[in-house]
């Protein structure tokens, strides 16, 4: 597959593209690294796969569901709808949280 810096992703020819998808289907077979991989040991079958489209969001609500489940702490903040990566959270992200001063009528 040649790489050139001047062509764009939406000019690409069908068949790079077919290419392009058999790659992200089976990585393995082209010698990509496991550290490539965006699902790396797997925890029901401990395989290093490499989701796409459809079962990437699956298997990101399968994750936080099972987080949620055996209470993790990371889990635990999804569910709450905070930060879940350390971010400090004194001054920022505040947004849906109170309820805004009104006036009195009248006044």
């Amino acid at each position: 597959m040649v790489h050139s810096p001047v062509c764009r992703a939406v000019v690409r020819k069908y068949s790079l593209v077919v290419k392009i998808v058999h790659i992200m289907n089976s990585p393995s077979q082209f010698k990509i690294p496991d550290w490539f991989l965006n699902r790396r040991k797997d925890i029901k079958d401990g395989k290093n796969l490499h989701v796409i489209a459809n079962q990437l969001d699956s298997y990101l609500r399968d994750d936080l569901e099972r987080m949620k489940k055996i209470r993790l702490h990371r889990g635990l903040r999804h569910h709450w709808g905070l930060r879940v990566r350390g971010q400090h959270t004194k001054t920022t992200g505040r947004r849906g949280r109170t309820v805004g001063v009104s006036k009195k009528k009248g006044a």
